[in-house]
């Protein structure tokens, strides 16, 4: 599978660097927004497959409200939301929300590079399960395809035989005939 493209979101220069060159040293294509504003902006022109915001930014839209302008624009994207202010009603109401994880500040790199690690797994398992799902219905079709083409050569075929087995039953004329006839059927 392709590196993640993320989005790092968060008003402080000094997160947004740090993330921006570990993410991009680690090999991943990395955006970065310095509010929720900015951030919904980047995702109108561009598919992320993962935002990485803070809970608490400056402009009127702060982490969940990037959630939620995520999740209504891209379902497929991956949200992990960063805070200082950490507390189990807050990491709740982002789950139910559609965060897929939830992180507390300082920043802990590590944790960081395991949860992306995660997520790239998943995409490529539900990546491998859309790509399985497709060939499983191209084969049902061709499937349906045949077996109706052979249903109709089987009626074509007892049509053959039925009209051979009449003409082959019959007691006047020539056997030769008959058999040429049938055999014209055949051919």
């Amino acid at each position: 599978m392709k590196n993640l493209n993320i989005l790092v979101v968060d008003d402080d220069p000094v997160t947004r660097l740090m993330l921006r060159k570990t993410l991009t040293k680690s090999g991943f294509d990395v955006d970065v927004a310095e509010d929720g504003n900015r951030a919904i902006e980047l995702m109108s022109m561009r598919f992320y497959d993962v935002v990485l915001t803070d809970m608490m930014m400056p402009g009127g839209v702060d982490g969940i409200d990037v959630l939620a302008a995520t999740k209504a624009k891209y379902t497929d994207t991956e949200v992990i939301l960063i805070t200082g202010y950490g507390s189990i009603d807050t990491a709740v109401t982002a789950m139910k929300k559609g965060a897929s994880d939830y992180l507390q500040k300082p920043i802990n790199i590590d944790e960081v590079l395991l949860r992306l690690a995660r997520i790239r797994k998943m995409k490529a398992l539900a990546k491998n399960a859309g790509d399985l799902r497709e060939a499983m219905d191209i084969t049902e079709k061709n499937a349906g395809e045949t077996i109706q083409q052979l249903e109709i050569t089987v009626a074509e075929l007892e049509n053959k035989l039925a009209d051979i087995k009449e003409i082959l039953s019959k007691r006047y004329g020539d056997a030769d005939e008959r058999i040429d006839m049938a055999l014209s059927i055949l051919g």
